[in-house]
């Protein structure tokens, strides 16, 4: 009805986000048929620099992901923190949207402005299928982010015991330092939630001797 009586469907709100960039956030699959035809573009981006597809894979919406791809979303699209749409998918833990989107092209491998990889972020929020999911897919597992932090810092640092387990399992570096020389054992022994993390570690070879002189700073993974 609105469209009948010349609704602008460009029409941007205070956060710059479109009917589209609505809809996808809400599972508003037919509404988004019915917009989409009459859209300049797909790929708007919104404040934050994220676009439809952005608001779907952070949602978990599968049909909404799937009904953008058709319609020629661009799925390495990256917001203002150069994040994809598989780092919010893997971040929230939707394993069929994380499928879906890397069968279609995602980059596996993509990093945001901090060397975050998909990986980092499901193991900073204790996404263990999603860990799963990406080596078994054959990702490096002790890839690093620009202060040096691999996975296994981030889960260790964040309490997730799960994803620590799975991430030594496979054969991550327990003794890996970062730019400051801090371990994963570091950033367990940091943590106001890392004990289960530090016994992993110690009953796999982490190496309780090393010592640094400099303040841990810890980084992790967050929606912010």
């Amino acid at each position: 009805v609105l469209i009948k009586h010349s609704a602008d469907v460009n029409a941007r709100d205070k956060n710059w986000q479109t009917p589209l960039h609505v809809a996808a956030a809400n599972k508003a699959v037919k509404c988004a048929e019915v917009i989409i035809p009459m859209l300049s573009s797909v790929n708007v981006s919104d404040r934050g620099g994220r676009t439809a597809l952005h608001h779907a894979a952070l949602n978990g919406h599968i049909e909404m992901v799937n009904l953008l791809l058709a319609k020629g979303a661009n799925i390495n699209a990256f917001d203002k923190k150069d994040r994809r749409a598989l780092h919010w998918a893997a971040y929230m833990g939707h394993l069929e949207v994380v499928a879906l989107l890397i069968n279609h092209g995602a980059e596996v491998t993509c990093k945001d402005k901090k060397g975050y990889t998909p990986l980092h972020a499901a193991a900073s929020n204790g996404q263990i299928n999603i860990v799963k999911h990406l080596l078994n897919l054959g990702v490096e597992i002790d890839e690093m982010n620009i202060y040096g932090n691999t996975a296994l810092h981030i889960a260790c640092y964040n309490g997730q015991d799960s994803v620590v387990n799975e991430l030594i399992d496979y054969g991550a570096n327990v003794n890996q330092p970062n730019n400051n020389g801090f371990t994963p054992l570091h950033f367990a022994a940091a943590s106001t939630h890392g004990a289960l993390c530090l016994e992993l570690l110690v009953n796999n070879g982490a190496d309780v001797n090393i010592q640094v002189k400099l303040a841990l700073q810890a980084f992790s993974f967050t929606l912010s």
